[in-house]
């Protein structure tokens, strides 16, 4: 089917030749005068592009515009004018034109002004395809030569560049594609881990990422200045590809100055690489240092009550006490209403910590609600929701608040979170943990191929909660189910979004440094 055009214009005579170009060029072209004959043919017809006219007698471009929105919101419009005036292209602009065109106009200006509005989407797949193929031999070799932790990081910024890029692209082949190479990044990266892992975590090593228990002192407090506000906002289970999602909303009010890759250590969950963000050490030290307050897995309390209290702790050990702080933890709305309200307060203090729950908590609603499973189905859906939520968040309301008053900000996460898929067997006692991507215990059976083992937790910086404890972590999107009961459970969590094991998505989490504009 031709794609259909009204043109409404009081000088139709004098465009007889565009229009017979544009139905040369397979469109069908349907003229009116004026706005009120334009507006009876479009409550009678259907129509993929209107060409509007500013300057006409009795019902104006604009007034005409107006009347459009009301009718059909969605048709494009794009105004043709004689009027360079100022106002007149913001009043247009703000009446939601698709494009503006000064007259004269030649054929080929109206032609490439319909390509852009027709048949983008269809120019842009076809590009972005075109792209990533020339791309996927770059991604493949840079896989395939055993990349050092700063070359993983580039790599997988890359593959969430072409995931978010290949939304555009309406060739579900490619996007297998990728799919696949970024299976067998993951498959790669879990190798990785499992070969470097301990040596990172040596108290020694100076060639170590950044992880967990180091973004304080490598990444926070270098960055604090005085006479400046810096606010430490920790949005909890947010994964590099969510943060992307969201920037540019944070780009609106501050200046980007830095976008770095931290590594969250394993277990890749609240309890442990949360705690460890704010004592400033691996959860082997703070249960020796804190054994009150930290509780293990299977000991009664809550995991992240003592926050704060690990903090003052890290001020005190890094000579830091003169540093006034505030911390506060968002756990649901009226929480967050708070925050909007008391957030102009903050500004005398040097750092402000801001905890928001909302991503963990989506991801775990999503495993128990069955609405949610179908709002966020794949990572393309997981993703459109983050920022659904950021663009109405209390969050977003009070940075608004205090954009304008030069401070700066860190957003950084403890952890992110992969889409499970395939169930693996293990068998354990009584005492064996219920997370399904990590679990430690006694006489742990499982598979040696789908999960990383650590017979002895003291080596990874971890607690051993009991004689004998093994720490076993699923690798990519692999999770744990017991045998009793094995096959409910394995459809129960297949596809849900979990976090505690060992994937791209889960360790390698954004820490980003921004300033007011």
């Amino acid at each position: 089917m031709n794609t259909k055009i009204l043109w409404i214009d009081d000088e139709m005579d004098s465009l007889k030749s565009q229009i017979m170009f544009l139905t040369n060029k397979g469109y069908d072209v349907e003229s009116q005068s004026n706005g009120y004959d334009g507006l009876e043919y479009l409550k009678a017809n259907h129509v993929d592009v209107i060409l509007l006219d500013e300057s006409m007698p009795g019902m104006t471009g604009l007034e005409t515009l107006a009347q459009i929105r009301e009718m059909k919101s969605n048709v494009p419009v794009v105004m043709v004018t004689k009027n360079e005036a100022e106002n007149i292209m913001e009043d247009a602009i703000g009446g939601q034109i698709t494009d503006y065109l000064i007259k004269p106009v030649n054929p080929n200006q109206i032609l490439l002004t319909l390509k852009k509005i027709i048949d983008k989407k269809s120019l842009v797949s076809e590009k972005t395809t075109q792209a990533y193929q020339q791309e996927f031999r770059k991604l493949f070799l840079a896989l395939n030569s055993n990349p050092d932790y700063t070359e993983w990081c580039d790599l997988y910024k890359k593959i969430v560049y072409w995931e978010l890029e290949m939304q555009k692209s309406d060739s579900p082949e490619m996007r297998e594609v990728l799919a696949s190479q970024k299976d067998e990044a993951n498959n790669e990266f879990c190798k990785f881990v499992d070969k470097n892992y301990p040596k990172w975590i040596k108290k020694d090593n100076k060639t170590a990422p950044v992880m967990s228990h180091t973004i304080m002192e490598k990444h926070v407090f270098p960055f604090l200045e005085k006479g400046k506000s810096t606010f430490f906002i920790l949005i909890d289970n947010l994964r590099y590809d969510q943060w992307k999602v969201i920037e540019p909303i944070f780009t609106e009010s501050f200046r980007l100055l830095e976008e770095d890759i931290a590594c969250a250590i394993l277990p890749t969950t609240t309890q442990y690489s949360r705690n460890s963000i704010f004592a400033g050490m691996l959860p082997f030290d703070i249960e020796k240092k804190f054994p009150i307050e930290w509780k293990n897995d299977d000991e009664e309390g809550g995991k992240n009550l003592y926050e704060e209290q690990f903090f003052v702790d890290l001020l005190r050990r890094k000579g830091l006490t003169h540093l006034k702080h505030s911390y506060t933890k968002i756990t649901n709305h009226a929480s967050g209403d708070q925050l909007v309200n008391n957030i102009q307060n903050m500004l005398h203090n040097d750092i402000n910590i801001i905890v928001y729950n909302f991503v963990d908590m989506l991801s775990h609603a999503r495993t128990e609600m069955e609405v949610l499973k179908e709002l966020a189905n794949d990572n393309v859906a997981y993703r459109s929701l983050t920022k659904s939520w950021f663009e109405h968040s209390p969050l977003q309301q009070a940075l608004k608040k205090v954009a304008d008053k030069n401070i700066k900000l860190v957003i950084a996460t403890d952890h992110g979170s992969v889409q499970v898929k395939s169930p693996s067997k293990v068998i354990g006692d009584k005492q064996t943990t219920t997370n399904i991507r990590y679990k430690h215990g006694r006489n742990l059976q499982y598979e040696n191929k789908e999960v990383l083992a650590f017979r002895e937790p003291g080596e990874i910086g971890l607690p051993k909660p009991n004689f004998n404890s093994t720490f076993i972590f699923a690798k990519h999107d692999g999770y744990l189910c017991y045998p009793n009961n094995y096959n409910h459970f394995a459809n129960y969590f297949k596809n849900t979004f979990q976090h505690g094991g060992v994937s791209l998505e889960e360790m390698l989490v954004p820490v980003i440094k921004m300033e007011s504009k």
